[in-house]
């Protein structure tokens, strides 16, 4: 079982505190949510526990090695945060191709699943420029998604994608989510966060505030 702790967490910028003494336990098997307004810390956290920034106060520990410390990211970890960026000349297989062979354990296989799981063709010849919005947020998703790490942290995943897609999403997490994997959300959409979290934190001018259990009876459903 995969586990993340945050202890004491806090992280200035320029003289402004952006989190402040967040302390959580997650664990695998799990779709955590984050809630709250913009500029309250969701991207901040999820971008620190990413080991994409460097906390000013605390750790943030998985499997018991310290991030920053004893490693320098999270061993087994797929995140999209903020606005997908790939290569525009490329089509969106070779970006992902490229992408896993600096991980150098994604198979060919596995971007095709990837793909295939979020209603991407993977012999699409169209290159990333000609992507629509939607497209492009499925392709970082299936980034993500490839190979099904053991964390998977995604900002905004719903966004600019049609109905059909929304739901292609949902179920892709869950399904992950059962297999044991330890998933981080943030959405806007009040209803989709419920509908797919097990657990949400409310978060509030970098803290978080308080905690909600969710029966799991949408899931089950799916």
């Amino acid at each position: 079982m995969k586990e993340i702790q945050l202890r004491g967490i806090s992280k200035e910028i320029k003289g402004v505190t952006v989190l402040k003494d967040i302390d959580m336990v997650l664990k695998s098997g799990t779709i955590y949510g984050l809630r709250g307004k913009n500029g309250c810390g969701k991207t901040m956290l999820m971008r620190t526990i990413c080991g994409l920034i460097i906390p000013t106060k605390g750790e943030v520990i998985i499997e018991d090695k310290v991030l920053h410390k004893d490693i320098a990211f999270p061993q087994s970890i797929g995140a999209l945060i903020e606005n997908p960026s790939f290569l525009p000349q490329y089509t969106g297989f070779k970006n992902l191709k490229m992408l896993g062979s600096i991980q150098g354990n994604i198979s060919h296989e596995d971007i095709e699943l990837a793909m295939e799981r979020v209603g991407l063709d993977s012999k699409d010849t169209r290159t990333y420029r000609k992507y629509s919005l939607g497209m492009k947020q499925k392709l970082g998703i299936a980034n993500a998604i490839m190979g099904e790490p053991d964390i998977i942290v995604l900002d905004e995943p719903i966004n600019a994608l049609d109905e059909e897609s929304v739901k292609m999403v949902k179920e892709v997490l869950i399904q992950l989510r059962d297999k044991g994997k330890l998933i981080i959300i943030a959405c806007h959409d009040k209803e989709e966060l419920e509908y797919l979290s097990d657990v949400i934190f409310l978060m509030k001018d970098g803290s978080v505030v308080g905690m909600e259990e969710l029966a799991n009876e949408n899931h089950e459903a799916s």
